[in-house]
């Protein structure tokens, strides 16, 4: 018999990633119980956070090949022209950055902002300073991914790492074909991924909003045609 769709939903649908952390969590806890019984409780406190964090909700991703989606849950940073990571290929001339700040609190499930192949992905060593300081996406590790949309444009996504965060994940490759919206990786514990777009983009998001990945949209590209409404797809 299966549980009422209140109840269901009302359980968040944890990503894999989180199954040793949050089980490592209780399994800790209880035998530390065993000498301390508020042990147990701050375990179960922890882990119960962590099944937020970890949460891997269903989201709807409106479909136009021009439209550009968060690629992460947050707070929209300041937005600043600035030459892209030289490893991304993008050129030396500076480019609209849009960066949207996770914090612990947030889904750290990221999700592709358009729509088409991805023609690079590389890996930065780097230093682990706050996200939310601009310098962050100089300075601290990170991993681009560049896709070129279905218009031909090329986009770039960038997963930078924070002061809590330690560990990037990427599950796609190059040459991939990605769906708008498609999860592609996350970062564990608070960060930050930064959205570059091409000139002539329309900014449609303003700093200090909030964003929720896969739906938000962040930009339209160049050459956009209004044609609402927008067909939309779970993801």
């Amino acid at each position: 018999m299966s549980l009422p769709r209140s109840i269901r939903e009302a359980i968040p649908n944890v990503h894999r990633e989180g199954y040793p952390f949050i089980g490592g969590t209780i399994a800790l806890g209880f035998l530390l119980g065993l000498a301390f019984e508020p042990a147990l409780w701050i375990s179960l406190f922890l882990a119960g956070w962590m099944v937020i964090f970890f949460r891997n909700p269903v989201r709807v991703v409106p479909l136009h090949p021009a439209l550009v989606v968060s690629p992460a849950d947050g707070r929209v940073e300041p937005l600043v022209r600035v030459v892209p990571p030289v490893e991304l290929g993008l050129g030396t001339s500076p480019l609209q950055r849009i960066s949207v700040f996770m914090n612990v609190f947030d889904c750290h499930i990221n999700r592709a902002p358009v729509a088409g192949r991805i023609r690079r992905i590389a890996y930065k060593p780097g230093k682990f300073i706050s996200a939310d300081m601009d310098k962050a996406s100089d300075d601290n590790e990170r991993n681009g991914l560049v896709i070129e949309s279905h218009t031909g444009h090329q986009v770039g996504v960038v997963q930078i790492a924070g002061l809590v965060a330690r560990r990037i994940l990427c599950w796609s490759a190059e040459a991939d074909v990605i769906r708008a919206g498609e999860r592609f990786g996350m970062i564990r514990f608070g960060s930050r991924l930064d959205v570059y777009v091409p000139d002539g983009s329309i900014i449609a998001v303003n700093p200090r909003q909030r964003a929720v990945s896969g739906e938000t949209i962040l930009a339209y590209l160049p050459g956009y045609n209004p044609a609402p409404p927008f067909e939309a797809r779970l993801e």
